[in-house]
């Protein structure tokens, strides 16, 4: 097992490589070019350049005595294209060029050393949060979903939220560009099913997975977060079943799964254990983390899907973080982990220098870390 660590990169982060450096047990930077939109063409001049600033130390680092470096192997994400979700010419691409773009970035990266490239399949928007800093009883502040709240907002006012919420920095799957094409992407999602999406989903795969192959390069999907259907567009991975169905699109061991935990746990009838036990085998990467719902589950009560980011340990929350990297652990997994959010603690909620990218502070990531690396050394020993 890697342990990896996710960050923004230099000027779009307010975690260093020199911060994530000290962090016991890091060996991987999860990175991507965050400043590319989906359907672009990531160049191998800046891959290589990410790449080595990741991977290298400067020359203060070395007069220091530095010498702790980096892999740069996972990449998240290369964002896919509505076209290609959708199965037809939008926001000026069609289906194959997008995929044709797709294919070249899977080379370039190849190239870089690159391992593992995240993505997800969500229709229109990515992960979803209402509130970015959120208290908690003991003070820290984390991201929190408020199921009732989305139940009465429209798309539009969702939008402006996440926008107004962003401190200004950018927000993976929310960019501009993207939300400055909404109406128009809401409206060519009306009436696509979740059989089409599947449809097209596979045609991508088939097309893909042998440039996959050639370059060593494996896919991972991120599962829908939350997992389950929102505003009326239909996500097809959320449910285990759809995780299932997923890998059965293509068979190749190139075509994986980023198991996230917690956004596969925010449907509270999810078995988390029980999920990395099945897909084991197919799990290219996971994130690992803890979220506590507001009510015991019920069918009828908006509260019992509505949680909040809390710290890693499992009595924290209702996700077995236990259960999980014993699972992990049992299996020997050689794959790659990282704690995914985190709360925003102490100076990260008071001094305004240091308020981070909501979920992405250095501190409960860093202590998450120690927690799952300790009970893998455990179950290992």
């Amino acid at each position: 097992m890697k342990m990896g660590f996710r960050w923004y990169g230099r000027d779009n982060d307010t975690v260093s490589l020199d911060d994530i450096r000290q962090i016991p047990g890091v060996e991987t930077i999860v990175w991507a070019l965050h400043h590319k939109q989906a359907g672009e063409v990531w160049e191998q001049q800046e891959i290589d350049k990410a790449v080595t600033e990741i991977t290298g130390l400067s020359t203060s680092d070395k007069r220091k005595g530095v010498t702790k470096t980096f892999n740069a192997e996972v990449v998240e994400s290369v964002n896919i294209h509505e076209s290609i979700k959708l199965g037809k010419a939008i926001l000026g691409l069609d289906p194959d060029m997008a995929i044709a773009n797709y294919k070249l970035c899977i080379k370039r990266l190849g190239k870089a050393g690159v391992k593992v490239i995240t993505y997800n399949f969500m229709p229109v928007f990515d992960w979803l949060r209402t509130d970015f800093f959120h208290p908690l009883p003991d003070g820290s502040t984390a991201l929190y979903y408020n199921h009732a709240e989305v139940l009465e907002m429209s798309p539009d006012k969702l939008i402006s939220d996440m926008e107004n919420n962003s401190q200004g920095m950018t927000l993976p799957g929310w960019e501009p560009a993207r939300l400055a094409s909404f109406r128009e992407i809401n409206q060519a999602y009306q009436g696509v099913s979740h059989d089409d999406m599947y449809k097209n989903y596979k045609y991508f795969l088939d097309e893909v997975i042998p440039t996959c192959e050639k370059y060593d390069v494996k896919l991972a999907v991120h599962p829908d977060d939350p997992a389950f259907d929102l505003f009326g567009w239909p996500r097809v991975v959320s449910q285990s079943a759809d995780l299932a169905k997923v890998l059965s699109l293509n068979n190749s061991y190139y075509n994986g799964l980023c198991l996230c935990l917690g956004s596969f746990s925010s449907d509270p009838k999810h078995d988390a254990v029980a999920a990395v036990k099945t897909f084991m085998e197919r799990i290219h990467f996971s994130h690992v983390r803890n979220i506590k719902f507001d009510a015991p589950f019920d069918e009828n009560n908006p509260n019992s899907r509505s949680f909040s980011e809390v710290g890693h340990r499992a009595s924290e929350g209702n996700v077995d973080t236990v259960g999980i990297m014993k699972a992990y652990a049992q299996a020997n997994y050689e794959g790659y982990i990282r704690p995914d959010h985190g709360r925003h603690l102490w100076d990260e909620n008071t001094d305004p220098a240091k308020k981070p990218r909501p979920g992405y502070g250095l501190y409960d990531r860093a202590l998450g870390i120690q927690y799952l690396l300790g009970i893998w050394d455990a179950c290992q020993k």
